[in-house]
Formats: C-alpha cells, sequence, structure tokens
C-alpha cells in the first residue's frame, strides 16, 4: 500500500478517539431507566465512529505487542490498547472510568474487500460495555466502513450496515440502520432505528446523521412524520427516475453532496451532538513528509512520530509514538507507546542462510485497518 494513503497514526491512537464524547457514558451510568440508559448508550456507539468522516488516511499498523496508553483526568477515564496480532492484525482495548462506573473493552479485527473503486471494510469483534452501577453490559459490533475512489478521484468515506445494542441484563436492544449512499446521495450519513424491548415493542425511535447529531421521538408522532413525508416524496419520484441510468461505473464516484442538516421532527430529543473540530483539523500532515517532520525536530525542538530500533542486529524493536494533536481533539494529555516485554520483537535467529528473507520489512505491517 503506497505510504501517501497513510497518516502519522498509530491504529492503536485512533481507536483511543472512541472515548471523544465519554460523556454519554456517564449520563448512562446516572439515568434510573433502562430505557434511559439505552438512548445514551446508542449515541455513543454512534459517536464513535463520527471522528472518521473526512478522515480517509490509514493509520499505520502497530507492531505487536506495541501498547499505547492515555489518560483524561479532566474526562474520567483511562485507556490502553494493545496489538495482541499480527496475521490477522487485530487490536484489543479496554477503558475503565476513574470514578469505577464503567468498564469499555474489545477488539477489532477488519475483513477487507476490494471492489476496484473503493476498499471496504467489514468490522469482525465485539464491543462491550458494561455500566457498574446497574450491572449491566451492553455489546454491539460496528458499522461496514467504505473508502471511495482509492484508485483516482477524491477520496471520501461512508458507513453503513446495521448495528444492533444489546442490553444482556433486561433484553431491551437498539436496532440502528446505518443507511448507504444511494445513487443521488440522498440518505448519505443518515441512521435511522429504533428501540426495542424484550417483547420486540418499539419503544424509542432514533434517527439523526452519524457524522452531525443523534435525535429521539416516540414511535406514534415519528410514523406520523414519515407519512407526510413519502407523500411529498411520491411527487419527485418521476423525474428521479428519468435520470437513474447515468451511473458510469468506468469513472470515479463523484463526492455526494450532503445536506447541511437533519430534519428535526418536532417534539424530539436531541441525544448527542458532535464536537467542533479544533481549528485547521483538516490540514493533516501526510505520512510522506515524515523526512521533514524529523528536520523539524532537529531545528526548532519539535516532536513528531519517530520509531527507535536498537542498534545490534538481534534484539527488540521499540516503538514511540508521541500525541500530535489529532483532527478530534481527543487524544491529548499523558501518553505511554511501547512494546510489552512479553511481546517484544526479536531478531535473533536470524543469521542463517536465508536470513534477509525471513526478516520483518515495514511492509509486513502496512494492512488496512480502519
Amino acid at each position: 500500500m503506497p505510504i501517501a494513503f497513510n497518516e502519522p497514526l498509530s491504529f492503536l491512537q485512533r481507536i483511543t478517539e472512541y472515548m471523544e464524547h465519554v460523556y454519554l457514558i456517564h449520563r448512562a451510568s446516572c439515568q434510573p431507566q433502562p430505557l434511559e440508559r439505552m438512548q445514551s448508550v446508542a449515541a455513543f456507539a454512534v459517536s464513535a465512529v463520527a471522528s472518521q468522516w473526512e478522515r480517509t488516511g490509514k493509520p499505520f499498523n502497530p507492531l505487536l505487542g506495541e501498547t499505547y496508553e492515555l489518560i483524561r483526568e479532566d474526562l474520567g477515564f483511562r485507556f490502553i490498547s494493545e496489538q495482541v496480532s499480527h496475521h490477522p492484525p487485530i487490536s484489543a482495548f479496554h477503558s475503565e472510568g476513574l470514578n469505577h462506573d464503567f468498564l469499555f473493552h474489545g477488539s477489532i479485527y477488519p475483513k477487507l474487500k476490494f471492489w476496484g473503486k473503493s476498499v471496504e471494510a467489514e468490522p469482525r469483534g465485539t464491543i462491550t460495555l458494561e455500566l457498574l452501577k446497574h450491572n449491566e453490559a451492553y455489546t454491539w459490533t460496528n458499522p461496514t466502513c467504505c473508502v471511495h475512489n482509492v484508485i483516482i478521484g477524491k477520496l471520501w468515506i461512508e458507513q453503513y450496515g446495521t448495528v444492533e445494542i444489546l442490553n444482556h441484563r433486561t433484553g431491551h436492544k437498539c436496532v440502528l440502520h446505518f443507511k448507504p449512499c444511494g445513487l443521488f446521495g440522498k440518505e448519505l450519513h443518515k441512521v435511522e432505528g429504533h428501540i426495542q424491548d424484550k417483547n420486540k415493542k418499539k419503544l424509542f425511535m432514533i434517527y439523526g446523521k452519524w457524522t452531525e447529531c443523534l435525535w429521539g421521538i416516540d414511535p406514534v408522532s415519528y410514523e406520523s412524520f414519515k407519512k407526510q413525508e413519502r407523500r411529498g416524496d411520491h411527487l419527485r419520484k418521476a423525474k428521479l427516475d428519468e435520470d437513474s441510468g447515468k451511473a458510469d461505473s468506468d469513472v470515479a464516484d463523484d463526492v455526494p453532496v450532503a445536506q447541511e442538516t437533519v430534519q428535526v421532527i418536532p417534539g424530539s430529543k436531541l441525544l448527542w451532538r458532535i464536537n467542533t473540530r479544533p481549528p485547521n483539523s483538516a490540514q493533516i500532515w501526510l505520512a510522506r513528509r515524515r523526512s521533514g517532520w524529523r528536520r523539524s525536530r532537529e531545528k526548532h525542538g519539535g516532536s513528531g512520530p519517530r520509531r527507535r530500533r536498537s542498534g545490534r542486529r538481534g534484539g527488540s524493536t521499540q516503538a514511540i509514538t508521541p500525541t500530535l494533536g489529532p483532527p478530534t481533539g481527543c487524544m491529548q494529555g499523558i501518553t505511554l507507546s511501547g512494546i510489552s516485554p512479553t511481546a517484544q520483537i526479536s531478531t535473533e535467529g536470524l543469521e542463517g542462510p536465508g536470513a534477509r528473507d525471513r526478516r520483518l520489512t515495514r511492509l509486513d505491517f502496512l494492512e488496512w485497518p480502519l
């Protein structure tokens, strides 16, 4: 994979961005009713993928046994992640509240599919959130991520698929449908779903965009609004069908134009809104400028990603990845990175014939985990 596709982050750092809206977990822990707790947990599950919008760069694969730790006393959590497998690449993480109110843990193993113009990453691995005060455990799997125009054209990203969040104690389930873009981009970024009890009775409807916000409303008001919306769409259907045959599979997929905001149904409740990104967050440093970082660090004393190796031919490899101030603003504070003693990569025993062919190279670590 060309290094131009990379961004200067380890995948272990990228996972930490799940905790950007950790206040939703704290809010869920304080809610007295299971329905209200499920609303906050559903909002947290959607917010965990919100930082991926316009983040088309591929993070670097960590070395086997590499760890990353983050402590945010201001947000009330500590987080640690580790690369536990090289082939296939699997990253495990564990987080806990500083007030001992929650545990958040899981593993990520993306299954990649190449479709010519796009790369699809189907996430495998269960994510678990435990609310210790209520003795509840919630589990779910992230939606499928797709990066378009990997060969030619402007890169853009979308999420689609069904996410089911299950409360294992009460039986409540939240079913969220991440809508695919579609031909005209009408459904781009949209999320719709509902919360049901153990008898499959719908209790609450959820809608919004994973790049912007999430709202909720009672099922009766939601269905009434949808009926009125379908009447208006029926009048425009004939005109849209006339243009349906204009797609050309031999050219790049145009970046669809998303609606500026979510159409809020009267009487809705705001569940989550994305944090404002820091200024100039779109001007991300590309990995091909790493030589420039090294010269800048020597000249100005600045910091940047660097990897330190032992000078001996046989020995361990240690990674040092300081914080760069990523676009979401989550990964700030105390950070530690390195190789766990039990999983250090050793090159000893590679001194015989054919040693050159058996050594690990940087290309071994360039999968595409998203």
